[in-house]
């Protein structure tokens, strides 16, 4: 189970309401000051641009996460100030499922990289957000499997 409180829900919701139709993506640090949000760009469009081939999605349908953004976000939940709660992505005028796609990034072979560590995707149709879903590493069944998560809305 996650639970999210409203300051970092809002920040989620704005932030898919935002970059739609493209996908947003970040990542929530905890910490004794609660959740914080912490976006990082999605450089999709960038890749595709440079290398169709190898990057055939633009970023309406696909992200990845800028790597020096992304880094800073690690290094500061690892300098024990905050702990990585979760990554957030938004799927845009799809349901909030845990794709093929979500996956294979979020694994380092056949392990997940980040194990302890919720992804959370965001349904936005027409800039209104509909679903928010919880996906989390399950050991047992070496799978992504949905867990509960709270809202306040």
């Amino acid at each position: 189970m996650i639970s999210l409180g409203a300051p970092a829900w809002e920040a989620l919701c704005r932030h898919a309401q935002e970059t739609f139709p493209e996908e947003c993506c970040g990542a929530i640090l905890t910490s004794t000051n609660g959740d914080e949000v912490r976006r990082i760009t999605n450089v999709q469009n960038a890749l595709h641009a440079k290398d169709p081939q190898t990057y055939p999605r633009d970023a309406t349908i696909a992200y990845v996460m800028e790597s020096k953004e992304l880094l800073a976000v690690l290094k500061e939940a690892d300098s024990g100030r905050a702990t990585l709660k979760a990554f957030y992505h938004s799927h845009p005028n799809h349901d909030a499922y845990f794709s093929a796609e979500d996956k294979r990034q979020a694994m380092f072979g056949d392990e997940p990289s980040y194990p302890d560590t919720v992804y959370l995707v965001i349904s936005i149709h027409d800039r209104e957000v509909k679903a928010l879903r919880a996906y989390a590493w399950n050991e047992p069944m070496k799978d992504f499997v949905e867990i509960e998560l709270r809202t306040p809305v």
